[in-house]
């Protein structure tokens, strides 16, 4: 039995969600998990200073043109007064739903004093989210870490602060700032912040298998599961997961006609999304990972790598498609 997830006034079509990851959780890629049976893509994290919004990298963060509601915008930084005025120019732009970023774990977020390195600060948390709240009248939610090391792991502290603050719901990862995404994830801290909490709890952190949902959830007895790193060339991991959860049952692997046909889809929209040259480079790195099990050797991803013309990757895919079908390349 599915649990049902809500983040304020919405009831989301299921509790699966993509997880913000910068450089990945791009407009292609979230409607994409979405088709795949998501039932919400929060997308990558928009930095709160505004008069950074006009480069290239910050107008793609910001494009959010045809995608299903509610949509949900990260944005991190360390300044309430700057965090609460993105919050508001996002709600304008529209955002439906504000996620306060105090997860990433990266040095350049954390060396200014935002992401995950936040969390060392509780009186600062406590001023973000009260003034990020106070902004805008949509549901802000909160992605966090543990803690910032293994002595101080301080969630639940955090978790209560934003409760008391107005945040709709909570997204944990199981690892501290200090462990990065090494080791494995440790649920425990997140089923204590669950215990003690009355807002919905969302649990992440190497949730890669539909049996590992299952576990996670039944540990952890959160509302739902946020999903990165699994699905990163794997977009079908979320209709893979609701199967097992709702009938106890595995899907075949998708067969190698549909992996090509959802890769191809996802080429042309990166190409049409960034323009050509852009669309190209990257392109390159979610090829790497639909085709970890594929191409172990490496070769293809080398030679598809040296590419530059959209026309040409596309090409190059159908072929060595075409050469797995015909047993040319080793398949895993």
């Amino acid at each position: 039995m599915l649990p049902t997830a809500k983040i304020g006034p919405y009831t989301l079509p299921n509790p699966l969600i993509v997880a913000p990851m910068a450089g990945v959780t791009d407009r292609p890629f979230r409607l994409l998990c979405r088709r795949m049976g998501a039932g919400l893509a929060v997308s990558e994290m928009v930095i709160a200073d505004s008069k950074l919004w006009h480069t290239r990298k910050s107008r793609t963060r910001l494009n959010h043109e045809g995608e299903p509601e509610p949509r949900s915008v990260q944005i991190a930084g360390g300044d309430p007064e700057m965090l609460a005025d993105a919050a508001r120019q996002n709600a304008e732009f529209g955002a439906q739903i504000i996620d306060i970023n105090m997860g990433c774990p990266a040095k350049k977020v954390c060396n200014k004093a935002a992401g995950s390195a936040l969390m060392k600060d509780e009186g600062l948390v406590r001023e973000i989210l009260n003034a990020v709240v106070s902004a805008v009248d949509i549901p802000v939610t909160l992605k966090m870490r543990t803690g910032w090391d293994s002595d101080n792991r301080n969630a639940a502290v955090i978790a209560r602060m934003a409760e008391d603050a107005g945040i709709q719901a909570l997204a944990i990862h199981g690892r501290t700032r200090a462990d990065k995404y090494n080791g494995d994830a440790e649920y425990d801290t997140i089923a204590d912040v669950k215990s003690r909490v009355q807002i919905p709890v969302f649990a992440n952190g190497d949730i890669s298998s539909p049996e590992k949902a299952q576990q996670v959830l039944k540990h952890t007895g959160a509302d739902g599961l946020l999903i990165g790193r699994g699905a990163q060339g794997r977009p079908w991991i979320f209709r893979e997961i609701l199967h097992y959860l709702e009938t106890g049952r595995h899907l075949p692997e998708p067969p190698l006609d549909d992996v090509e046909q959802i890769l191809i889809e996802h080429l042309a929209a990166l190409h049409s999304f960034y323009g050509e040259k852009m669309g190209v480079r990257i392109a390159r790195k979610h090829v790497g990972w639909y085709l970890q099990s594929h191409d172990q050797s490496k070769q293809f991803r080398k030679r598809f790598n040296a590419i530059d013309d959209a026309l040409e990757q596309t090409d190059s895919i159908q072929q060595y498609f075409a050469g797995l079908r015909n047993g040319e390349v080793f398949a895993a």
